[in-house]
């Protein structure tokens, strides 16, 4: 497993658990093993082999509340979401497994189960006052990231997904979130993860994300994330902050 930055703004609320499990890996322990070991989650982690084959990865967790767990980082911080974000992750679970007992495995995955999975992989939740929502989702990122600046002291971005988060292990301008609003429970959950975990598993519902709920992001164009967005002339480049269509 590569070094991980654990100062990133992005992976502190990550470090804990997420420090103690590599150090285990390093040690050599298998990474199922280093999961189950750490801290509580609503699965237990199992080796990949474990997955019959033919079964779908989803339905085997709905199924026997064990999580196949390959090595490699991608995993890694599915274990940690299952960790830090155990009502999510059973909902997505429940959503994704009532959609294959319906429709079950097609080609085409459908915009039930498309949503399910890009949600996992690649969503973050975006508490912040609504000129700061409005602006993303006009993609007016001048106004967005240099005239509203100072109102980024109100917001907090949290990472969900697990691809995006193995992604930012190392950084790059074009890393993009989904971003799922998490506005009107901002006053109950500010700081809190189990909070914003409860809230979201709560909110969440096939119907609401067939119906792509989300705004791109790219994660690195927060204030106090990266160093280089100081200089405003970062945001200028039109092929990572792209116009709304």
């Amino acid at each position: 497993m590569p070094t991980i930055d654990w100062g990133r703004p992005w992976l502190q609320p990550w470090q804990e658990a997420g420090e103690r499990i590599a150090r285990s890996v390093a040690s050599g322990a298998a990474l199922h093993q280093a999961l189950n070991a750490a801290q509580d989650a609503p699965v237990c982690f199992v080796p990949q082999g474990a997955l019959p084959d033919g079964e779908p990865y989803e339905s085997f967790i709905f199924r026997t509340g064990q999580c196949p767990t390959r090595e490699g980082l991608h995993d890694f911080f599915n274990g940690l979401c299952w960790m830090h974000f155990p009502e999510t992750k059973k909902k997505l679970n429940q959503l994704q497994a009532a959609a294959i007992a319906q429709a079950g495995v097609q080609q085409v995955r459908g915009p039930v189960r498309d949503a399910l999975t890009l949600f996992d992989e690649n969503a973050a939740f975006l508490l912040a006052p609504q000129a700061l929502w409005d602006a993303l989702v006009a993609r007016d990122w001048r106004r967005l990231f240099v005239d509203l600046r100072p109102l980024w002291q109100q917001a907090q971005l949290v990472l969900f997904g697990h691809a995006l988060l193995e992604k930012l292990v190392f950084p790059r301008k074009p890393i993009t979130a989904h971003v799922y609003r998490a506005q009107p429970a901002i006053n109950s959950i500010a700081g809190s993860l189990a909070g914003l975990d409860a809230w979201a598993a709560s909110d969440l519902s096939a119907e609401k994300l067939a119906s792509k709920p989300f705004a791109p992001l790219p994660v690195l164009g927060v204030p106090g994330w990266w160093a280089e967005n100081e200089n405003f002339s970062f945001y200028d480049d039109s092929l990572v902050f792209r116009p709304r269509r």
